[in-house]
């Protein structure tokens, strides 16, 4: 059983939301985000409900990657060693290619794909040490094709990530460091809190028991929910770009 969890952008959404049911499960837990006050609510709540688990929480953010590095190890020596990483914290910033927006794209950009390089190297570091873990990227649906409008450097970040974890799978196979890719569809979070339609919506706290049970299996890749994500995955790859872009 991997006891020691660690969870980046647990201050809230699908973070805060993991924390919740590992916590449940018996884990221990380190988070860290941005927001610390947030941090410390969560960390009353799952004392006051989990009295025996031990919840460290930190100062992330993972835009300052010697940052990353100092609170992974910092981590690692609060619970004597990290069994799994869940690369969580990003954004979800954008506007069309080309319309003056630069900025908010470089920002994703730079926070998905830089702040979750220096997630997995942090965690990779523990893990050659350990031998053994188990690191979780999040990645997206969206990964798996090009995406329109606000989408489209969220989603190039997406894919970014999934093929930086695919790397590290590879350089592994065969030993006792575990590697998953997870492609969650449309879960209700803050960050998409604001989207009025999307298909096949699902709430915060059941998207989050599903993340979590599928975490806990260790694949390689897993579409969560598994209907209609996994098939869909199949289609998104074959059908025409005009038909997945309606998808967005």
């Amino acid at each position: 059983m991997r006891r020691n969890i660690l969870i980046t952008g647990a201050s809230s959404g699908l973070g805060r939301g993991m924390a919740r049911e590992f916590a449940a499960r018996g884990r221990n837990l380190a988070l860290c985000a941005r927001r610390t006050d947030r941090l410390e609510e969560l960390r009353e709540e799952l004392l006051a409900a989990h009295p025996g688990l031990t919840v460290s929480v930190r100062s992330l953010d993972v835009d300052d990657h010697d940052q990353v590095f100092e609170v992974f190890r910092a981590f690692r020596a609060d619970l004597g060693s990290l069994d799994r990483v869940i690369v969580n914290a990003g954004i979800g910033k954008g506007q069309p290619i080309g319309t003056g927006y630069f900025y908010a794209n470089v920002q994703t950009a730079r926070t998905n794909v830089l702040g979750a390089l220096a997630q997995c190297e942090a965690a990779m570091e523990t893990f050659r040490e350990q031998k053994a873990g188990h690191l979780v990227v999040i990645s997206s649906m969206s990964a798996l094709r090009g995406m329109p409008r606000n989408m489209t450097a969220y989603a190039a970040s997406k894919a970014a990530v999934a093929t930086l974890a695919e790397g590290i799978r590879a350089d592994v196979l065969g030993t006792r460091i575990k590697i998953s890719t997870i492609y969650p569809g449309y879960i209700r979070s803050e960050m998409n809190e604001k989207v009025k339609k999307a298909p096949f919506m699902i709430d915060t706290e059941t998207g989050c028991r599903l993340l979590a049970a599928a975490i806990e299996r260790e694949p390689a890749k897993a579409y969560v929910p598994r209907w209609p994500w996994a098939p869909l995955s199949v289609a998104m790859r074959a059908l025409p770009l005009s038909a997945v872009s309606r998808m967005a």
